[in-house]
């Protein structure tokens, strides 16, 4: 491995490391790929090879609970309060963090802003100095236009690491200035090997369902993940047209009532169950929830390709509108009624 501690991928880690090694490294790095692959951790690891003090730039590790608790403190501020006082972490004086912010977890104009400022400063040991902007694609329009007047001339000692789901959400002219890495679900023999190093098993639970993402089977709250996969379920099952729309307004209800939850979460998991039906429709073993394939096989058969289809595009409809205040509860009814048209 390039760096300690990091699984999978490793052409992307050896390719950063050798970069290092050179003492050629591009002054904007876009690392993309699903949530929780690594990108974050691997910029981290690139920066402690880079920078030492491994110690402290692992303190901004957001999965950390400080670093949860906080962030959801910061939930609850009024937006005013969170602009005059942009969200940023600096363990380490040469690395620093600025992830999404706020109820709708966006990267804000007044953190590039922030970000422009400090960028003049230089380092204090060294000839560099990194920036983590965790989330790119969670950036408003003018955030992300902030950024790129600062991609155009960066100062010689900032290295700019940018992280995002999918570039093409990013603007075109960010993701040409950027040497972009594509980071990719972990095998099962790398999410084996995480595992061990976690002293898990490799067919415990958190590691099925996290489906090649170690940051997702870090985090994972089980209990919370299963009542939240019960309710997409019933979701799905309304949806397909085998339980009548009542079966599902009881979980409507009590995720529009539920203030501490994102309707993303909720998403992810859809979009496992999607891809499992999808894999029983073709005679595959469920691959995240195969507990449940006695309950998602009947709707396997029920519904047709062309069905699955319009139901990742409507998530991916979804997708888009937790960047704004959306009810979470009326965005999923719609989800229900829209899909349950198509089974008729």
């Amino acid at each position: 491995m390039s760096f300690p501690n990091f699984y999978g991928n490793a052409a992307v880690a050896q390719a950063l490391a050798n970069m290092i090694h050179l003492d050629r490294i591009p002054q904007t790095i876009l690392l993309a790929g699903p949530e929780g692959v690594g990108k974050a951790t691997l910029a981290r690891r690139f920066a402690a090879e880079l920078l030492g003090g491994a110690d402290k730039i692992e303190l901004d590790d957001l999965s950390l609970p400080e670093k949860v608790e906080h962030l959801a403190e910061r939930e609850k501020l009024p937006s005013d309060k969170r602009a005059d006082d942009p969200l940023f972490y600096s363990s380490h004086p040469d690395f620093v963090t600025f992830p999404p912010d706020g109820p709708l977890r966006q990267v804000s104009i007044q953190q590039m802003r922030l970000l422009k400022d400090r960028a003049q400063f230089g380092p204090l040991k060294g000839k560099y100095r990194v920036f983590l902007i965790d989330h790119l694609d969670r950036a408003n329009e003018q955030a992300a236009n902030s950024l790129l007047k600062i991609t155009e001339e960066p100062p010689a000692h900032l290295i700019l690491i940018l992280t995002a789901e999918n570039v093409y959400d990013l603007l075109p002219t960010i993701r040409s200035r950027s040497l972009v890495f594509h980071l990719n679900a972990l095998p099962e023999e790398e999410m084996a090997k995480f595992a061990y190093s976690r002293d898990w098993s490799p067919n415990e639970r958190r590691v099925t369902l996290a489906a090649g993402s170690p940051g997702l089977a870090v985090t994972m709250d089980l209990d919370a993940w299963d009542k939240r996969r019960q309710r997409m379920l019933a979701l799905l099952e309304v949806a397909s047209g085998l339980e009548k729309f009542s079966a599902w307004v009881k979980h409507s209800e009590t995720i529009s009532a539920s203030k501490n939850e994102k309707l993303d979460t909720y998403l992810g998991i859809l979009y496992g169950l999607l891809e499992d039906i999808l894999l029983l429709r073709e005679g595959t073993p469920a691959r995240r929830n195969a507990d449940l394939t006695v309950k998602l096989q009947p709707i396997a058969l029920r519904t047709s390709f062309e069905w699955l289809e319009a139901a990742v595009h409507r998530v991916d409809e979804l997708v888009e509108f937790t960047r704004r205040n959306i009810q979470k509860g009326i965005a999923l009814d719609a989800f229900a009624v829209d899909l349950r048209r198509l089974t008729n």
